[in-house]
């Protein structure tokens, strides 16, 4: 199977190409593999949140931050769909 190029815009592209592997979106691998490029890949997942889980969440407030990352059929999910879609955003 050919390499796929995600363009000039990814700055590691190999870690890019093993995100997309594990099923993950483009927006998604290419926001990872870029924050791996500028902080380090043993640093990009020790930065953490702080808005607590999403299963302490209002539905409302899951559909307003499906909005916000405009995620297609928000507006008919129950909140565990809205969690997923999140998680997986």
């Amino acid at each position: 199977m050919p390499e796929r190029d995600p363009g000039p815009s990814v700055k590691d592209k190999e870690l890019y190409e093993e995100l997309r592997d594990e099923g993950n979106s483009k927006e998604k691998s290419a926001r990872i593999a870029n924050a791996a490029a500028a902080r380090g890949r043993s640093d990009v997942g020790k930065k953490g949140g702080e808005s607590g889980s999403y299963d302490d969440w209002t539905v409302d407030d899951l559909r307003k931050r499906a909005a916000e990352l405009d995620i297609e059929g928000r507006s008919e999910m129950k909140k565990d769909e809205l969690i997923e879609a999140l998680r997986s955003h």
